[in-house]
C-alpha cells in the first residue's frame, strides 16, 4: 500500500505525537501521586483539562478536512459531532476529577467508534487521506487508556 503524506498530514501527526506525549506524562504524574494527598487530585485535574482539550481538537479535525477540502455531502454530520465531542469535554471538566477523567475515555473511545464509521464509509469519508480513520481509532483507544490509567491505581 502506498501512502502519500502532505507536509499538512506529517505536521498532524507530529502534532498528534507531542500532545500524546504530554498526556502520557501527566497521567504518570498522577498514577503515581499519593492516593490520599490533595497532590493527586489536582493531578487528575491538571490530567483532564489537557484531555478535554485534545477531545475537542480531535473531533475538530473531521470539520478541518471537509473545509480544506471543499464541500462535502453530509459535512453538517462531522460539525454536529464536533459540537457533541465539545458539550462532552466542557461538561467533563466541570466534573471531580475521577468523573471527567471517566467521561474523557468513554469520550475517546467513542471518538474511535466515530472513527470507524467514517472508515466504513457510514459517515461521510471523501475529504479524508486513506489512512486517517483507521490510525485516528488506534490512536483514541490508546489515548482513552492513558485517561483512564490514574482511575486503575486509584484506591
Amino acid at each position: 500500500m502506498n501512502v502519500n503524506l502532505t507536509d499538512a498530514d506529517l505536521a498532524l501527526i507530529v502534532a498528534s505525537v507531542v500532545m500524546a506525549l504530554a498526556l502520557v506524562r501527566l497521567s504518570l504524574a498522577a498514577s503515581r501521586a499519593d492516593p490520599t494527598a490533595p497532590d493527586r487530585l489536582v493531578a487528575e485535574l491538571r490530567l483532564a483539562q489537557f484531555a478535554a482539550l485534545m477531545l475537542v481538537l480531535t473531533a475538530g479535525v473531521y470539520v478541518g478536512f471537509t473545509l480544506a477540502h471543499g464541500s462535502s455531502q453530509g459535512s453538517g454530520i462531522d460539525v454536529a459531532l464536533a459540537v457533541g465531542f465539545l458539550v462532552l469535554a466542557s461538561l467533563a471538566v466541570t466534573q471531580e476529577p475521577g468523573a471527567a477523567l471517566t467521561m474523557l475515555a468513554l469520550g475517546f473511545a467513542g471518538h474511535a467508534a466515530v472513527d470507524l464509521l467514517h472508515g466504513a464509509g457510514a459517515l461521510p469519508s471523501d475529504a479524508l487521506p486513506n489512512w486517517y480513520s483507521t490510525a485516528c481509532a488506534i490512536y483514541d483507544v490508546g489515548i482513552a487508556g492513558v485517561c483512564y490509567l490514574p482511575m486503575v491505581r486509584r484506591p
